[in-house]
């Protein structure tokens, strides 16, 4: 049974800046999301507002117009912004301390934890409410070194990666994933960040708080996990960040820990300048494939498109344009579904056709 959280995303829901609660809005196995909090967009329909299609789950002021209109009292408040700042801002500190008011536990997915902030956990202990800081790295001790046992993984692992941070590639993971599984291929999927975490994944880890030594043998362990315990056809593993970001080593892990069979790349046409980094520019998708093909010895066999700031002919246009160039099969997974990409990851490892359904 999933459990009831409203999703605090005050002024970025819909923006990259609010990937945690757009994620959560599209697919949570953990958590029955009753309601995003973002001021901004009070009285949207939050489903609307991200794809255009409502799915009922509306947007509040704050929490409590959200408890004076739903009919379930939510167990979590989960934080659903991607800031990168060091500190909590103020407005964020005192909507954790209205919903600890209201005996919510508190689920954390910044950087910035919220268990060493003394006024939040006085107010924890006086309203008898958990906080759970789900990035929180685990100590040294308990990190895992790669040891090399990912050569026992006998299955395809397929990676999806992109040109930048907050571009989409954990979205398009889970729309192959459900696409794999509805053709009775038992995919599986490996997070690498927090989001993927707070949807209910059983494997992976946020790994961009792990200390840098470890984080191969972390992602090689959850890879090994998942081909272990749940005699998997094949494992999707979401990227981070972009293997051409200089301000991040991400990539260069997962490709070390997973190594990876093949590759997705998700694009984003309109995309100029790097999120959050107004100084550094988005390389161009003929560049950030060479790197990837070049660094991990293995194909690019999809591109993705992320269709923010685009119309529809220009998304097509884009799609086209790709598929001319690069001879690979593009989609935009949000508008037109990830069958293109399923098909291909078929024809490039055969032997996943014989669990297809009929």
């Amino acid at each position: 049974m999933r459990i009831n959280a409203l999703v605090y995303c005050e002024g970025l829901f819909g923006e990259s800046d609010g990937k945690i609660a757009n994620g959560l809005v599209r697919y949570s196995e953990k958590y029955e999301i009753l309601g995003i909090i973002d001021s901004t967009k009070a009285g949207m329909d939050s489903g609307e507002h991200l794809d255009g299609a409502k799915n009922n789950i509306p947007v509040f002021k704050n929490t409590k117009e959200a408890l004076q209109s739903l009919n379930v009292k939510p167990k979590c408040f989960i934080i659903g912004l991607a800031l990168t700042e060091a500190y909590l801002p103020l407005d964020l500190i005192e909507a954790t301390k209205e919903a600890m008011k209201y005996g919510m536990d508190i689920v954390n997915g910044l950087p910035v934890f919220l268990k060493d902030n003394n006024e939040l956990t006085e107010n924890a202990k006086k309203y008898n409410v958990e906080i759970y800081d789900i990035r929180k790295p685990k100590s040294l001790t308990e990190l895992k070194l790669f040891t090399g046992k990912i050569d026992t993984v006998e299955v395809p692992v397929v990676a999806i990666f992109g040109l930048d941070c907050a571009i989409g590639k954990r979205t398009t993971c889970m729309e192959v994933l459900q696409e794999l599984k509805s053709n009775n291929i038992n995919a599986v999927f490996v997070a690498t960040g927090q989001t993927g975490v707070l949807q209910g994944a059983k494997y992976g880890v946020p790994i961009d708080v792990i200390n840098s030594q470890y984080v191969a043998g972390e992602i090689e362990s959850a890879v090994v996990a998942a081909f272990e315990n749940e005699d998997p056809d094949v494992i999707l593993i979401e990227g981070q960040s972009s293997l051409s970001h200089p301000a991040y080593l991400s990539s260069y892990g997962i490709i070390k820990g997973a190594m990876p069979d093949a590759f997705i790349v998700q694009y984003a046409p309109k995309r100029k300048i790097r999120a959050d980094f107004p100084l550094l520019k988005v390389p161009s998708l003929e560049s950030e494939i060479k790197l990837i093909e070049y660094i991990a010895k293995k194909p690019v066999i999809g591109i993705t498109i992320n269709h923010e700031n685009m119309s529809k002919l220009e998304i097509d246009k884009a799609i086209k344009d790709c598929e001319k160039k690069f001879h690979i099969p593009t989609t935009d997974v949000l508008k037109y579904g990830s069958k293109k990409i399923t098909d291909e990851i078929l024809k490039i490892f055969p032997d996943l056709s014989k669990n297809t359904a009929s």
